[in-house]
């Protein structure tokens, strides 16, 4: 079941499929059992890139745990 369409919002913010990839990847290590949240912190970050709250950089960099606003 697919909660929210993170894929369009990511193409939406210029964010390539291996780079989707790659935050996905960490995102997952936040959220390993919660698919809901999972996906709902993918989509923020995807918004946060694409609104300038966020580099994409900055979103890749595992070390980078602070919350999108």
């Amino acid at each position: 079941m697919r909660y929210f369409d993170y894929e369009e919002a990511a193409r939406d913010a210029g964010i390539g499929a291996e780079q989707l990839q790659r935050i996905c990847g960490l995102v997952r290590e936040e959220f390993p059992g919660d698919e809901m949240m999972f996906e709902l912190h993918v989509l923020r970050v995807c918004h946060a890139v694409k609104d300038g709250r966020l580099t994409l950089e900055d979103a890749l960099r595992p070390e980078s745990r602070a919350p999108v606003r």
